[in-house]
């Protein structure tokens, strides 16, 4: 069956920009979004806001999420308003927010208890790989799904792969999330030391990225921070939820992860702090308040 009508369930941040790429490739989407004026303004663009996740998925070949929680996206997928409950025959899904493992699988055995096709597809590259279409997407779930879902992903990012069956997607995006937590605080640490030692702190970082420290995050985060451009490409909160993700998940195979405890708590910090809503660069607050910087 061809794609032609996708469900997009989650239009913030990143789900917005996602929405736009695939109406840029003639899909046409059906949206849905709990705070409905978030996702108003796509019926400029040609989407059809939907006032339910029943009534957006119903007529969906494809059905996509990208949500805030665990929670939220258990609620989405297995309630009985829900999305698995509410597919139509042959149609496939993939959730894309970050998310437990488990859940994951748990979400696939129900769909595959339907006959549906559903796997876990996390993506990493920010609001800007959102908006320019070159997220990196993390694949869990079967051969078959991964094939089906190679266009419309394409329309979305750059770079699909698949790490196994599903759950692998959501473990991907776990090491992701670790690398970047250390990414992080090593680029503020950075950028307070250049400061203080009294370096231009802009001419350091535009030098380091040609070098062996460039990285995504000096790149587009580092230059946010110079400019106390603290705005969410991505949320300290959703953060938060990634991390203890990634902690819960190492504990449970007996691995321990200092660096990563060290970000949790700094960011644990800044959430318990009412800053919950900015985005992950403004860690650097934190060494602006507990570091001297």
């Amino acid at each position: 069956m061809a794609i032609e009508k996708i469900a997009f369930i989650g239009t913030g941040v990143m789900g917005h920009s996602m929405v736009l790429n695939l109406l840029k490739q003639g899909y046409a989407l059906t949206v849905y979004n709990r705070t409905a004026s978030k996702a108003q303004d796509l019926a400029k663009y040609g989407a059809v806001v939907a006032q339910s996740v029943k009534d957006a998925v119903k007529d969906a070949d494809l059905v996509i999420s990208i949500v805030g929680y665990p929670k939220d996206v258990r609620e989405i997928w297995l309630s009985a308003e829900g999305i698995i409950a509410n597919m139509k025959e042959g149609a496939i899904g993939l959730d894309m927010t970050t998310s437990e493992p488990a859940l994951a699988k748990e979400i696939t055995a129900a769909g595959a208890a339907r006959g549906l096709l559903i796997g876990d597809a996390p993506v990493t590259g920010g609001d800007v790989g959102a908006k320019n279409g070159t997220l990196a997407i993390l694949f869990g779930g079967s051969e078959e799904l991964f094939a089906k879902v190679q266009e419309p992903c394409s329309a979305m990012g750059k770079t699909l792969v698949r790490f196994g069956e599903a759950g692998a997607g959501q473990y991907a995006k776990i090491c992701n999330q670790i690398a970047i937590a250390a990414g992080m605080m090593a680029l503020c640490e950075c950028i307070a030391t250049a400061k203080k030692v009294g370096l231009d702190e802009a001419l350091v970082i535009d030098t380091l990225s040609k070098g062996a420290a460039g990285s995504f995050s000096m790149n587009s985060y580092g230059p946010r921070i110079l400019k106390g451009d603290f705005n969410p490409g991505f949320f300290i909160k959703h953060f938060v939820k990634d991390l203890k993700i990634a902690l819960d998940a190492a504990r449970a195979c007996g691995l321990t992860l200092p660096g990563t405890e060290l970000a949790y708590k700094f960011y644990c910090t800044l959430e318990n702090e009412g800053l919950g809503e900015l985005g992950t660069q403004a860690l650097y607050k934190y060494y602006e308040e507990h570091c001297g910087a």
